[in-house]
């Protein structure tokens, strides 16, 4: 694949219809369980008396159990599609969220972040990736770009929205209004709004995925790939949860590290934009690739203590955005469209359990380490992803890299 040609086309259902509802749904689907703690938890421990720790920690078991069940997601939308999954995830976020606000113990609200992990498993990016593939092929890759814009929103929209039903309903009454979003409206559109793929896929006179067969240079990809995702999860998880407390051991207020903070989401929408901006010209290695340097070079600088840790904390923001669009598209241009949900299912589950033991880990280091080692920890993990990704761009060079 010496060339890297951009994967281009416009077929499919009509595309603004689709990754509007698919948007919505992943708004409403990663604020009410992947953002929802950042509000919720501390009302939630003063509440009940349950360990704070317990309850964040309830977050990496319910991860554990998304990345347990990704795989089996891929296949599904494989054979399937995308809209039947998607439509159990939109029942079990509710559920999950009824048994949070109903929850009379922690181990009954351990069990719903259970619940919940595995509709994240199949509801968020990874299951609604796969779902664009299956719809438009090779063409994907704008939709992805354009969906992440839409959930770099999440946040933004949620922790707001997430305060408001805290004030006027406490935390049960939260959990219970996100139950009642998952019903009135995510499920609707997916209903109303997602097309069907058509029938089961038949294979061998069942309805089964086909075996997914990488072998020589795929295989080395696919391995480089999971390698990458795991990296990059791990310190994205590091970084969401203890970036303020590792500004404030630098000598900066709570004020200061929380506006330093915030130029993160900023700066990944403005990434997204930049990607959407270009039209798809260039082959998705390139985004990985300029996500790679732009994360390596804000960790980097961070950790070497660059005066300027806004600018440091833009260039890192903007790579972890643009990141999430070369997650998608990648898997797509290298394994193609006929193998890329299941294979989208296979590469979640590493990444996702890194995420789950990303908090303890950074905790780890924080603890027996310090601040300064801690940070030089996770430049160390983006410079080894910037590595990795030279690999596979030899990888790819020195032998195509079959697409079907």
């Amino acid at each position: 694949m010496t060339n890297l040609p951009a994967q281009t086309g416009i077929s499919g259902p009509r595309r603004w219809p689709v990754i509007s509802a698919l948007g919505v749904v992943q708004i409403f689907a990663w604020g009410s369980s992947y953002y929802l703690l950042a509000v919720l938890a501390a009302p939630i421990a003063a509440d009940t008396g349950w360990s704070l720790s317990w309850i964040v920690g309830a977050l990496s078991i319910g991860l554990l159990a998304a990345g347990i069940v990704s795989p089996r997601v891929g296949d599904a939308i494989g054979q399937y599609g995308g809209r039947p999954v998607l439509v159990l995830a939109c029942l079990l976020l509710a559920a999950g969220l009824v048994i949070l606000a109903a929850s009379p113990s922690l181990w009954v609200f351990v069990l719903g972040w259970i619940v919940l992990g595995i509709a994240m498993g199949g509801g968020l990016y990874d299951a609604a990736f796969a779902t664009l593939g299956g719809y438009y092929g090779r063409s994907a890759r704008s939709a992805i770009t354009t969906l992440t814009l839409w959930g770099g929103f999440a946040s933004t929209v949620c922790w707001p929205l997430s305060a408001l039903f805290l004030e006027h309903w406490g935390w049960r009454g939260a959990c219970l209004a996100y139950a009642g979003i998952h019903l009135a409206i995510c499920l609707p559109l997916v209903l109303l709004v997602l097309p069907s793929n058509g029938e089961p896929k038949p294979v061998g006179g069942k309805h089964e995925t086909p075996r997914i067969e990488l072998r020589g240079q795929e295989r080395r990809a696919y391995l480089t790939v999971m390698a990458i995702t795991v990296l990059a999860g791990l310190g994205v998880t590091i970084i969401s949860v203890h970036l303020l407390t590792l500004l404030q051991q630098r000598g900066l207020s709570l004020a200061e590290a929380v506006a330093l903070g915030a130029l993160i989401g900023p700066a990944q929408v403005a990434g997204r934009i930049c990607e959407m901006a270009s039209g798809g010209r260039h082959h998705p290695f390139w985004t990985l690739a300029i996500a790679s340097v732009l994360s390596a070079a804000g960790m980097s600088m961070l950790a070497a203590g660059f005066p300027i840790i806004g600018l440091s904390l833009i260039f890192y923001g903007a790579g972890n955005g643009i990141f999430s669009i070369a997650r998608g598209a990648l898997p797509l241009a290298l394994f193609g469209p006929s193998r890329y949900a299941p294979i989208m299912g296979r590469l979640a589950r590493p990444s996702l359990i890194a995420q789950a033991v990303g908090p303890t880990v950074g905790a780890i280091l924080l603890s027996v380490a310090g601040t300064d080692q801690t940070l030089v920890a996770l430049a160390a993990l983006a410079v080894a992803n910037l590595v990795l990704v030279v690999l596979l761009w030899r990888a790819m060079k020195s032998t195509p890299i079959a697409q079907q």
